[in-house]
């Protein structure tokens, strides 16, 4: 049964029909996917969300799908990893890791293209498109072809290059940009407004938010349902923080958590941190960030549309917003691949260095459960790592 009820304007409280294609509220806000939570408590067990599918689709009581609409590659069920020995370098008390890069197309974007491309098929879309920062594009594009849509993606010119592969092989009609992930937003509008494409541009329509809310129905599951003191995560345009916030507040409403939460970080880079900026000065929005860099490319975004959302999270949990360094970056994706054996993204080695200052500053330490969410495979980034391997002949001796 599926209890979607209307897509309500987090901002004006406007409500929109569910049963159209829609993109944001006349007042220029995101929405948000709304149920009838007094159905969904008669209908929904906590066996439902223990057992059942092995993809995300085990939650499809809680989602906006109907079954028989659903576009899925086996997304979901990612795994959550105990790492001890850099929870004890970086001196936590338990230190978890949800590893989103066992996802189709190697990221978590995998959930939000499913539950989108779903919708937009089932409400009769025949094409999609958006500007993005390599991943979402990549992702996108496979759901898309999945479900025999066209799909059209521009991304900034110097976005990794697999992704660029990913969305050509896919069959999407790429662009590149010279420029930010912006500047192919813009591009993108002017073609949806000329050709009737439907935007799924980051945020722009409301069922992203619902394919990654579930990474919090899934990490509740898995941590024994109780929360972590902690939840670190890649904010940049912040919809994972933001569904995983919502999934909070399904599952209290549904009667299976309590009003508990864990501190909501959102991690940034120094040279893109509006996020950061705006928590430092107090605000609950953003302003853009005027030249955007670092290689960590998923979180290179200088204006998150659902700023405000990521701001409320963090201020409700008594969160932070932290930024980092690109060299900071680089030196925990190399700790991390050499104590836990584990290649994870800079993205989320973004978040390992953040648990490091939060360490430090005596913000978090040795009494803490933290979790962070990796949200890629490292090997979807192998050209950040250099190596100089030494050359032997068949009569050279190996010599240490």
């Amino acid at each position: 049964m599926v209890h979607l009820t209307h897509l309500e304007c987090p901002r004006c409280g406007e409500k929109l029909d569910p049963t159209e294609l829609q993109n944001l509220c006349p007042c220029g806000a995101p929405l948000l996917v709304r149920y009838d939570m007094e159905a969904m408590k008669k209908d929904v067990t906590r066996a439902d969300l223990e057992t059942g599918r092995t993809d995300m689709w085990r939650y499809q009581k809680m989602l906006p799908v109907p079954t028989e609409d659903i576009i899925c590659l086996g997304e979901g069920m990612t795994p959550v990893i105990e790492a001890p020995v850099l929870g004890k370098d970086l001196g936590v008390g338990q230190f978890l890791i949800k590893d989103e890069g066992t996802n189709p197309t190697g990221t978590f974007k995998a959930r939000g293209a499913s539950a989108g491309v779903s919708m937009a098929k089932h409400l009769g879309a025949d094409s999609v498109a958006m500007p993005t920062a390599g991943n979402a594009g990549g992702a996108w594009a496979a759901y898309a072809a999945r479900a025999g849509m066209d799909c059209f993606i521009a991304m900034p010119e110097d976005a990794p290059e697999l992704t660029m592969k990913e969305c050509d092989l896919f069959g999407a009609k790429t662009y590149l940009v010279r420029g930010l992930i912006s500047d192919a937003g813009a591009i993108i509008k002017r073609a949806v407004e000329r050709y009737g494409w439907f935007d799924v541009s980051t945020l722009k329509e409301p069922y992203r938010i619902e394919g990654k809310k579930t990474m919090g129905l899934e990490l509740i599951g898995q941590t024994g349902w109780e929360m972590p003191d902690a939840i670190l995560y890649p904010a940049g345009g912040g919809v994972g923080l933001i569904g995983i916030w919502k999934a909070f507040e399904e599952l209290e409403a549904l009667g299976f958590i309590g009003s508990e939460r864990p501190k909501m970080i959102a991690v940034q880079a120094e040279g893109c941190a509006p996020l950061v900026r705006a928590f430092e000065a107090g605000e609950r929005d953003s302003e853009f960030w005027q030249g955007a860099e670092t290689m960590a490319a998923g979180i290179r975004v200088p204006k998150a549309l659902g700023d405000f959302l990521v701001m409320d999270a963090i201020y409700e949990s008594g969160g932070r917003a932290v930024a980092v360094s690109d060299a900071e970056i680089m030196e925990e994706l190399y700790k991390t691949a050499r104590m836990e054996g584990m290649f994870i993204c800079p993205e989320g080695a973004a978040t390992v260095a953040a648990l490091r200052k939060l360490v430090a500053d005596g913000y978090l330490g040795a009494d803490d459960r933290v979790m962070t969410i990796n949200t890629g495979s490292g090997l979807k980034y192998s050209y950040v790592v250099d190596i100089d391997l030494p050359v032997l002949d068949i009569d050279d001796d190996i010599e240490l």
